[in-house]
């Protein structure tokens, strides 16, 4: 195996492949890491990231590289250095010895294990996991409201969060076209709004 995939220096950043996530970790050396995590020792780690979703807040732990990839794959990704100057060395260990034990607040979109490890790194905060899972769920709900618009129903419960610009595009062109065959044209419009909103918020964080 190549040292890039499977021979960590201290201040890798570690990608470890759950099932439907990437679960980060900073490579400390010794081989030990340190990830944020449930605060509940007892709770499996398949199960920690639901349970921190929930309580929103989340434990800054040093553990063993295999202890917590299990039998997930994993990789050493510094793919962020393309784009970021990481900090030296030494700096990077001695932020990250300064959390552990540490129980730190956790938000999936602002303050998730990739956006922890990252911030030591770095210094600044980054989640590419999150930026695609945002534009996937604005795809998928200009898709969903434009075949509703299309199909004579429009939701009133998704007129307040997606505005009634939506709502006002889609009645121009359903009485302009009278005819499903503008349902693409229609998800385009919508989609295009979406991504302009998801611009909006990307640069808002």
């Amino acid at each position: 195996m190549s040292r890039l995939k499977h021979q960590p220096k201290p201040g890798d950043l570690i990608e470890i492949k759950r099932p439907l996530y990437q679960h980060w970790a900073l490579y400390l050396g010794d081989a030990y890491v340190i990830h944020v995590t449930s605060e509940d020792e007892s709770i499996p780690a398949l199960s920690a990231g639901s349970v921190t979703i929930l309580t929103k807040r989340a434990k800054a732990k040093k553990q063993l590289l295999k202890e917590v990839v299990g039998t997930d794959d994993w990789e050493v990704n510094n793919k962020y250095d393309r784009s970021c100057t990481p900090l030296p060395v030494k700096e990077i260990i001695k932020c990250a010895q300064s959390y552990i034990g540490r129980v730190v607040t956790y938000r999936l979109l602002r303050k998730n294990c990739e956006h922890f490890v990252t911030m030591l790194r770095y210094g600044k905060s980054v989640s590419d996991q999150v930026k695609k899972a945002i534009r996937r769920t604005f795809v998928l709900a200009g898709e969903m409201v434009a075949s509703a618009i299309f199909g004579g129903v429009v939701a009133a419960a998704a007129l307040p969060v997606f505005g009634p610009v939506v709502a006002t595009v889609g009645a121009v062109v359903a009485r302009a076209s009278g005819a499903c065959a503008c349902v693409p044209l229609a998800i385009k419009i919508v989609k295009a709004l979406f991504s302009k909103a998801f611009r909006k918020i990307r640069k808002s964080n």
